[in-house]
């Protein structure tokens, strides 16, 4: 008995495809684009059709090859237009991905709904807020999954109330200036002491008076429509995130540092205490060596002599040598091991700030 080779003829196999797929009237259709287009030209960026579509085709199945029947289309459509179906499959379809691109978007959604919480909260504790890595760390923490079904504005909003019942977090508020006629301050006051707001200032003249206060985002809209329908004012919001005014240094978070004396007299504790290790290796500077001897135990760098080889050899592995040949990269004069020390614990203290800037 012959045994033959059985091969498919006529199916039009594609690779690398991105399918769109549309359920109407009971039939599916499909068509074939390239990847990572179809969003593209959802979001209006791609205009050409040619650039999107592999084929103006309609499949019943696209990994097979299987065209769909003329009178499904007509019975589904109404016609039996080609490039009119795959248009309107290309608009209200479903995008089929792979396993790359969709955890590429997953991973993006994530990153924008991590940036959307940051920007919308702060730590109560600390009234700092907080970096886009500690969102995200907390989101882990609590097993968020991205729904990609869902905007991301939305699922940001419903992660800050689920993030509150785990974390110190809140909403930062909203700053709002209100222009309202001087009769009507009174009544807005008694509103914003009900909605328990903070007003920042108050300003005005015999006409018109303005008050800017800070509010919770949840009341926005009864605000809103208290100033515009009743008061017949003007709204306006000034901001929605937590900020400093002229915070846009990190040695700028000194000043606002809660407690400076015992982080002062730590550093000072520090320095001592390095002070103290670094006994043996401290340079007799009474002592005068010998023309030889100096020539050949002197470091150029930090200008310093050494009388015993040995501390002369670890001297080059110490931090303070190490730390003055970064200066003379930058053409900076060589500190003292005391001023290096403190310099160095300075440089600490402004790394641990860096977590909190932004």
């Amino acid at each position: 008995m012959s045994r033959t080779l059985v091969q498919p003829i006529g199916q039009k196999r594609l690779t690398n495809v991105a399918v769109v797929r549309l359920k109407k009237h009971g039939t599916r259709f499909e068509i074939a684009c390239y990847p990572n287009t179809v969003l593209s030209w959802r979001s209006g960026v791609e205009k050409d059709l040619d650039e999107v579509l592999q084929s103006h085709t309609v499949y019943s199945n696209v990994s097979k090859g299987v065209l769909a029947k003329s009178k499904d289309l007509i019975a589904a459509f109404g016609t039996d237009d080609q490039s009119k179906i795959c248009l309107e499959i290309l608009k209200k379809g479903e995008l089929q991905v792979a396993g790359k691109e969709r955890e590429s978007l997953l991973s993006s959604q994530f990153r924008d709904i991590a940036t959307i919480v940051m920007h919308k909260t702060y730590n109560p504790e600390t009234q700092r807020p907080y970096t886009i890595s500690m969102i995200e760390r907390l989101m882990r923490e609590i097993h968020f999954a991205v729904d990609p079904h869902s905007t991301s504005k939305k699922q940001a909003l419903e992660l800050i109330q689920e993030l509150q019942k785990h974390f110190p977090i809140k909403r930062c508020p909203l700053r709002i200036r209100v222009t309202a006629s001087e009769d009507q301050v009174p009544e807005l006051l008694e509103k914003l002491k009900a909605w328990n707001a903070t007003v920042i200032s108050k300003e005005g003249s015999s006409a018109q008076s303005s008050a800017i206060f800070e509010l919770e985002p949840g009341l926005y809209k009864d605000c809103h429509d208290f100033v515009i329908n009743k008061m017949h004012g003007r709204f306006e919001v000034l901001a929605h995130s937590l900020y400093v005014d002229g915070d846009t240094q990190v040695e700028q978070y000194i000043d606002y540092e809660d407690t400076p004396v015992p982080l002062h007299k730590e550093t000072l504790d520090s320095v001592l205490e390095l002070n103290e290790k670094l006994q043996k290796q401290r340079i007799s500077s009474t002592s005068r060596p010998t023309e030889g001897q100096q020539k050949q135990n002197k470091c150029n760098t930090c200008n310093v002599s050494f009388d015993d080889s040995k501390l002369y050899r670890e001297h080059h592995k110490s931090e303070w040598h190490k730390h003055n040949m970064k200066r003379k990269t930058r053409q900076l004069p060589p500190l003292t091991e005391e001023e290096c020390i403190a310099d160095l614990e300075l440089c600490n203290s402004k790394s641990d700030l860096k977590d909190y800037s932004f």
